[in-house]
């Protein structure tokens, strides 16, 4: 199967609250709206490489509604039919339960591609090049394949592979070829984190490829809350399929349970931009170690995180600390707190939590 085959779909999940990024990001504006990369949004960023695979109109949005004028406002070059609007959050397996049950109505013989609007994807040509070899595997064979990154540290913000047996009938070409997974783990904490490295588990990167037909089977086995809800989905009452569905990950409620799920390595280097501290690895740091983005000027400084949108910030004899300046909000915090801010906002006023919404 050649990226342009009739057969791909590639289907980019745009919900999410980002609220690691926090005060850039809101539940109005998540974190796949910022220009954390390059001097587009992480969404923009996607949409490309979307495109790179498939036309525009084998390209499918998942979003809430809420987020219609932002998604439609940062993508012009997609046309509106290409948008999913979730008339309520119920995380990824809803999600994509409808956009592979809109995907197989089409075309029975389609595979569709998920991917994730926030995540950092390089080089482009790499990428592709898996995910044609990924889809060819699943046109062919009865599997749930994901993609496995290779940990350059102990993180404890991503879930865990643990990878099996290659799997029979593979081949014997170049390529390193898929395996089985043994078992999905789920975010560890520092010590397991370790131990997963050393052990040579793989980061779950959330990048997922399947046949149609054979996810609807594998969603009847394993999720019948959710399966049990397609025939809504025949009747166009999509508002009533959400406000049913529980709200549960594509891996807790298919992947984790299925025998068929196999996993390839990524050739590429990956990162889901999970805090403030991923800036420190996707953008080029200054001799003295800062990384910079908008007007900022460091002095005898080192080593800091400074995200400035609509300010000229100033950091004059401090090392390893995060400042973020937008909106009316202006957050500073060390690097070492900037993986916690979920716990902050959590504890802020709504008034606070809420700005540029």
């Amino acid at each position: 199967m050649t990226p342009a085959d009739p057969h791909l779909r590639v289907v980019i999940l745009a919900g999410g609250a980002g609220s690691r990024f926090w005060p850039a990001s809101t539940r109005a504006r998540p974190k796949q709206f910022l220009p954390l990369v390059s001097s587009r949004p992480l969404v923009a960023d996607t949409v490309l490489r979307a495109l790179q695979l498939v036309p525009v109109g084998q390209l499918r949005i998942v979003a809430g509604r809420h987020l219609e004028s932002p998604l439609t406002a940062a993508l012009p070059e997609v046309p509106p039919g290409c948008f999913l609007w979730e008339s309520r959050p119920r995380s990824t397996a809803p999600a994509l339960a409808w956009a592979t049950w809109r995907a197989w109505r089409s075309d029975p013989d389609a595979v569709v591609v998920s991917l994730h609007s926030d995540h950092v994807i390089r080089p482009a040509a790499a990428f592709r090049s898996l995910v044609a070899r990924a889809a060819g595997i699943a046109a062919r064979r009865d599997v749930l394949l994901t993609v496995g990154a290779q940990p350059d540290r102990p993180d404890t913000g991503y879930g865990y592979l643990q990878p099996g047996e290659v799997m029979d009938g593979s081949g014997s070409g170049t390529d390193e070829p898929p395996r089985s997974v043994l078992r999905f783990h789920e975010k560890p904490d520092a010590r397991r984190a370790a131990e997963y490295v050393r052990k040579g588990f793989l980061w779950n990167t959330g990048i997922f490829v399947w046949r149609a037909s054979v996810f609807l089977r594998e969603l009847r086995a394993h999720a019948p809350g959710i399966a049990s809800l397609l025939p809504r989905l025949e009747v166009g009452d999509v508002a009533g399929f959400f406000r049913h569905a529980p709200s549960v990950s594509v891996d807790e409620a298919v992947l984790e349970r299925s025998r068929t799920c196999a996993m390839l390595p990524a050739s590429f280097h990956w990162d889901d931009v999970g805090s403030w501290e991923a800036l420190a690895r996707t953008r080029t740091p200054d001799q003295r170690g800062n990384t910079r983005a908008g007007d900022v000027v460091c002095v005898e400084s080192d080593d800091n995180i400074v995200y400035s949108e609509d300010r000229r910030v100033v950091l004059f004899g401090v090392r390893e600390m995060v400042v973020v300046a937008t909106g009316d909000v202006t957050m500073v915090t060390t690097r070492e707190h900037a993986r916690e801010l979920k716990r902050l906002v959590e504890r802020l006023p709504s008034s606070s939590r809420l700005q540029r919404t």
